[in-house]
């Protein structure tokens, strides 16, 4: 597998389309449940195949990525051979970047000494949805890119 088996929910909340990726397979809902009863290693191996597909067409949407921390907050920007990031830091540990304070905090004082602002840029022409993968399970966040996009403008800018 290159990501992760789907839970029971989202292959709940996916059954629809889990029917048709079955009726590719030329698997019938009797032959499903036979597979399921009698060769659960098989099923097992079905729904891997099926989680790839899911999380792999869903990952090739994801243009923007949020990663917050106390301290830090990590943003990603994904293209499709290179992730360009954005990385906020704070040297005062009393600010919470979770909070609403501490983003309001965030935009006071984005150019003050206590604030270390670093951008990169990594190359992934062959493996990308695996790197983003990897950014989300790591507790990324898909996003709209809206902090994103407005922190790298104010940088440019300044």
């Amino acid at each position: 597998m290159k990501y992760t088996r789907l839970t029971k929910e989202q292959l709940e909340e996916l059954h629809p389309e889990f029917v048709t990726f079955l009726a590719t397979q030329s698997i019938d809902k009797k032959e499903w449940d036979e597979i399921k009863t009698n060769k659960p290693e098989i099923a097992l191996q079905e729904i891997d195949v099926f989680s790839d597909m899911i999380w792999d067409k869903a990952i090739t949407n994801v243009r923007f990525i949020d990663h917050f921390s106390k301290n830090h907050i990590f943003l990603f920007k994904c293209h499709d051979t290179f992730l360009e990031s954005l990385i906020i830091q704070t040297s005062d540990h009393s600010v919470d970047f979770f909070t609403a304070e501490g983003l309001e905090w965030l935009g006071d004082n984005l150019f003050g000494d206590s604030i270390m602002l670093q951008t990169g840029k990594k190359e992934v022409p062959e493996n990308r949805n695996e790197e983003v993968f990897k950014i989300i399970e790591n507790g990324g966040i898909i996003s709209k890119g809206e902090l994103y996009t407005k922190l790298i403008a104010l940088i440019k800018v300044s």
